[in-house]
């Protein structure tokens, strides 16, 4: 995968750090998939902290030229998704992470890094 799509994804993972989200995992799905290039997960302790989380990310984002192409669940706040074509950002509620496993469920994904 291309170092740009790569940098743009920890560029994703580290915003979202600065909004203190928890367990920031960067997954290098491009082989295994059509949908990206790159996941970046991670996850806020409330419904405000999701949310800005989401917002930063995208602000972040859109600083460095990427274009958002879609954005999914903002306003409930249990599973933000954001769209940037070969990046794909999911910010998840803690409830919601655990229910879902994305990281289970790609798990023959290298893991390019994760933070606490």
């Amino acid at each position: 995968m291309s170092a740009q799509m790569a940098s743009l994804a920890r560029l994703a993972a580290d915003a979202a750090a600065d909004k203190k989200a928890g367990n920031v995992v960067i997954l290098d799905i491009g082989e295994l998939s059509i949908i990206a290039d790159y996941f970046v997960i991670c996850s806020g302790q409330s419904r405000t902290q999701v949310q800005a989380i989401a917002d930063h990310v995208r602000e972040k984002m859109e600083e460095h030229g990427a274009v958002l192409q879609g954005l999914e669940g903002r306003d409930e706040a249990r599973w933000v998704l954001l769209d940037f074509g070969d990046v794909v950002v999911h910010v998840f509620r803690e409830e919601e992470r655990e229910f879902y496993q994305l990281e289970r469920l790609w798990g023959d994904a290298p893991m390019l890094s994760q933070s606490s």
